[in-house]
C-alpha cells in the first residue's frame, strides 16, 4: 500500500448498509467499554490513576505508528497545520479521561456510565457557542430532558454532589469539548491523524505527572492496565465499523446498551446495589440522547 493509501490520508471507501455486520461491531465496542470499565477499576488499586494514563496513551501511539507504518505510511504523513487545536484538544481528553478513571474508583459503574452519556447533551449544548451550530427546540428539549436525568442520578446520596460524581460529571462536559473539536479538525485532518496526535500529545501531558518517579505495580496490575489500553483503541475501531456499516440513526442508540450492561456487571462483579434513581435517571438521558439524534436526523434531510 503506498503512502497516498495510508490510514492517515485515505478517503473511507463505501461501505453497503449491513445491520448483522454493524450489530456484530457494536457488540465489540459494547464489550470493550465494559472491559476498560472493570479493567480500570482494577488496575487502580495498584497504580495511580496519572501513571494509567500515561501509559494506556503511550500504547496507543505505539499501536498507532505500527499502523502507520504497516500501511506504508511516513511520518510526514502526520504533519498538521492545526497542532494548536490538536494540544488544546489532548489537554481536554487527558482531562476528561483522568476524571472518569478516577471517579471508576468512587461511585457505582452504573452511575459512572449514566453521568458519561450526558456527554451529546453538553454538544448540543455548546456547539452553538462554539462552532456556530443552530441550537434548535429539539436541542433545548432533549438538554432538558438529560438534565433532568443527571440530577436524578446524582440524587441518591442524599448528601449533595460527591468528589465521583463531580469528576463523572466533569468528565462528561470534557468529552463533549473533545468531540466538538474533532468535529472542527475532521474538515482538515484525517480521523487516523486526530486520533494519533490525541495519544501522542498525552503522553507528553502524563510525563509531566510521573515526573517524580511511579510506582512498582505487580504483574496482575500490569496485565489490568494492558487491558484498558488495548479495550481502548478496540471499543472506538468496533465503533467505526459498525458506523461504516449501517446509519448513525442506527448506530448511536445501539451504544445506550452500555448502560444495562455495565449495571450487570456492577451487580455480578461488585455487588454495586441497582438503585432505582440511577435507573430512572439514566432512563430519562438516554430518552434525551434519542430525542437529540431524533431532531438532528430531521435537520440532516431538510439540508
Amino acid at each position: 500500500m503506498t503512502a497516498s493509501s495510508a490510514p492517515t490520508t485515505a478517503a473511507p471507501a463505501a461501505v453497503k448498509p449491513n445491520m448483522l455486520a454493524a450489530i456484530c461491531w457494536m457488540l465489540g465496542s459494547l464489550l470493550s467499554f465494559s472491559l476498560i470499565a472493570v479493567a480500570g477499576r482494577e488496575a487502580s488499586r495498584g497504580m495511580p490513576t496519572n501513571e494509567l494514563m500515561f501509559w494506556r496513551s503511550l500504547f496507543g501511539a505505539a499501536v498507532l505508528l505500527l499502523i502507520l507504518f504497516a500501511s506504508g505510511g511516513r511520518l510526514a504523513d502526520l504533519k498538521s497545520t492545526r497542532m494548536g487545536l490538536h494540544a488544546t484538544r489532548a489537554l481536554i481528553h487527558f482531562g476528561a479521561q483522568f476524571s472518569w478513571l478516577y471517579a471508576l474508583t468512587l461511585i457505582p459503574l452504573v452511575e459512572l456510565f449514566a453521568l458519561e452519556f450526558t456527554s451529546p447533551i453538553w454538544v448540543a449544548l455548546l456547539a452553538p457557542l462554539l462552532i456556530g451550530e443552530r441550537l434548535t427546540l429539539t436541542r433545548i428539549l432533549a438538554a432538558l430532558v438529560g438534565f433532568a436525568g443527571a440530577l436524578i442520578v446524582v440524587r441518591p446520596s442524599g448528601a449533595g454532589l460527591t468528589t465521583g460524581t463531580i469528576l463523572a460529571l466533569t468528565s462528561a462536559i470534557g468529552f463533549a469539548l473533545s468531540m466538538i473539536a474533532t468535529k472542527t479538525m475532521t474538515k482538515s485532518d484525517s480521523a487516523f491523524k486526530i486520533l494519533f496526535w490525541m495519544n501522542a500529545l498525552q503522553v507528553g501531558i502524563g510525563a509531566i505527572f510521573i515526573l517524580r518517579g511511579v510506582s512498582n505495580p505487580s504483574l496482575a496490575v500490569w496485565g489490568w492496565a494492558s487491558i484498558v489500553a488495548v479495550a481502548g483503541l478496540t471499543a472506538h475501531f468496533s465503533m467505526t465499523r459498525a458506523f461504516a456499516h449501517a446509519e448513525a440513526i442506527v448506530v448511536a442508540p445501539m451504544d445506550f446498551l452500555r448502560l444495562p450492561l455495565i449495571a450487570v456487571v456492577g451487580v455480578i462483579l461488585y455487588a454495586e446495589p441497582l438503585n432505582p434513581y440511577v435507573l430512572i435517571g439514566g432512563a430519562f438521558v438516554l430518552l434525551a440522547n434519542g430525542i437529540n439524534l431524533y431532531g438532528e436526523r430531521r435537520t440532516k434531510h431538510r439540508s
